[in-house]
């Protein structure tokens, strides 16, 4: 938002001008402070001045977001689409080793960003947005590590990176050779007092702006007082995920905005670590009030009916591997057979998840805090709304095995005998009609369920039941999906996720 943020975007702006600064610059903060939002921006102006030569903005909700082996080689393509120079260098790197992308991480930085750049030295800055939430394992950062080993040898490349301040993070970070070179700006220690006026003039701003817009409603002249608005800040305790949230709500075009607002200030005040419980009485607040038809008596077999459609189509949305859209949902849940029972479903939930118009567009969480406080009992208290990854995991596990076992077939897409895949001209659009997204993502992400369910008790038993079918019934109509949809190193990767299930299983005993 203009006329926000302005003493940390002066502040990137200095250190990306001043040849003499450090190499490295970390925006380091805690959930809701607003990083991407910063990363974003700067990403922009950057981009308009023509120094911004690549971005990646990492997300654990999408595969290819949150997998390391995609960093380097994006950065790549868009530095050789930014400068020519990078690119004739290259092209040759990538026609001597095209399966580079399959490579180490090391040897991806070494061929794809160091080599060309050492040849060519651009001047140039590389943004790397949320690298907490990519997939890593090890102790410190990988992208970190690799970092601190090449980075002196491209001194005119600076690097622009955002992350919670987690171990694996700072450790990185705490490396020799970064260390040194690196300038630390932890977002959540701004003076509160700062983070406020920004705060203020989101609300003040964004309230206003309903108010002109709701003309059919009684809104008194001078609404949002300010001492609604003093009130929102403080409870928002610095974090603009709380800000956002509230405008969401306040702005539903199903009820008035000053009752809206008068429930939101009249919530109890409490703030903890990260501001969770902040966040967490709106949130509860938001599945009550969307609720709230329900009435005193929520154990009648319908009431308990609506909160247990409410748990699986949300706990779908949170825990899928990537983004299901409504019309996927509706194919792959039997008790929601229409994308139109998957948006009614999500009717309420809009100031918490971004549903699109399209039933064909994935939907996404509006921040990582929801499902995380959603998938936590110490936080989401109410068992209406809790959502079980380790029963929601295991339900999503069946429900592709089920899809799959429906529609898998011998030549599902109509092929000619014989034929050679490369070959076919419209293999792209038979898969579109005969395999479809639901299905794809069955058959890409069933065993990342897989691995993150029981293995213990009546429910691993009836997946390990569904497993024995699908490998006697369906396994090569399985892997022939995959080579038509260019995966089939899918299921090299979905065999291992499937021993290793078995193995815990088992206590410890290898697959027979």
């Amino acid at each position: 938002m203009k006329g926000t943020r302005r003493d940390i975007l002066s502040q990137l702006e200095r250190w990306l001008n001043d040849e003499a600064d450090k190499q490295v610059f970390w925006l380091n903060g805690l959930a809701g402070t607003g990083k991407s939002t910063i990363a974003q921006t700067f990403a922009e102006t950057s981009f308009a001045d023509g120094k911004l030569g690549a971005s990646f903005f990492c997300s654990r909700d999408f595969d290819n977001r949150s997998d390391l082996r995609t960093i380097f080689p994006t950065l790549a393509f868009q530095l050789a689409h930014r400068y020519p120079a990078f690119r004739e260098e290259l092209l040759p790197v990538l026609i001597a080793s095209p399966g580079v992308g399959r490579e180490s991480l090391c040897s991806q930085m070494e061929k794809l960003i160091v080599g060309p750049l050492k040849t060519v030295p651009i001047p140039t800055l590389i943004v790397i947005d949320a690298l907490d939430e990519c997939k890593d394992e090890e102790p410190a950062s990988a992208i970190l590590s690799i970092l601190s080993r090449y980075v002196d040898q491209i001194p005119n490349v600076k690097f622009f990176i955002t992350g919670r301040p987690e171990p694996r993070i700072r450790s990185g970070f705490r490396l020799a050779a970064l260390r040194p070179i690196t300038e630390v700006f932890k977002l959540h220690d701004v003076e509160r007092p700062l983070v406020d006026i920004d705060i203020k003039l989101f609300f003040r701003m964004h309230l206003t702006e309903i108010a002109k817009n709701r003309s059919h409603w009684e809104i008194i002249e001078d609404w949002p007082l300010p001492s609604d608005i003093s009130i929102l800040s403080e409870k928002a305790a610095g974090l603009f995920i709380y800000a956002s949230t509230v405008v969401k709500l306040v702005a539903s075009s199903h009820h008035e905005p000053p009752k809206r607002l008068a429930l939101l200030i009249s919530l109890p005040q409490n703030t903890t670590h990260e501001g969770e419980s902040g966040i967490d009485s709106l949130y509860t607040h938001i599945l009550r009030h969307a609720y709230q038809d329900m009435g005193p008596d929520s154990q009648k077999p319908a009431n308990q009916e609506v909160y247990s459609h409410f748990r699986s189509v949300v706990g779908a949305v949170l825990l899928a591997i990537n983004p299901l859209s409504m019309k996927s949902l509706s194919d792959l849940l039997p008790d929601f057979d229409t994308p139109f029972n998957i948006s009614t479903a999500l009717n309420s939930l809009h100031s918490l998840l971004l549903v699109p118009e399209d039933i064909e567009d994935p939907i996404r969480v509006f921040h990582r805090s929801f499902p995380d406080f959603l998938t936590d009992f110490e936080r989401c208290q109410d068992t209406h709304f809790f959502v079980d990854p380790s029963v929601h995991h295991t339900e999503l596990v069946l429900l592709c095995l089920s899809l799959m076992e429906q529609r898998l077939k011998r030549n599902i897409c109509n092929l000619e005998d014989y034929t050679v895949l490369s070959d076919v001209d419209d293999l792209s659009t038979r898969g579109e009609e005969y395999i479809g997204d639901a299905l794809e993502y069955a058959c890409c992400f069933w065993t990342k369920h897989l691995v993150k369910s029981p293995i213990k008790g009546s429910d691993a038993e009836k997946v390990a039941k569904a497993i024995d079918k699908f490998f006697t019934t369906h396994l090569l109509f399985w892997i022939e999906v995959l080579a038509i949809m260019g995966k089939l190193d899918v299921s090299v990767h979905s065999i291992n996720d499937i021993q290793q299930w078995y193995i815990s299983v088992s206590c410890g005993h290898p697959l027979s």
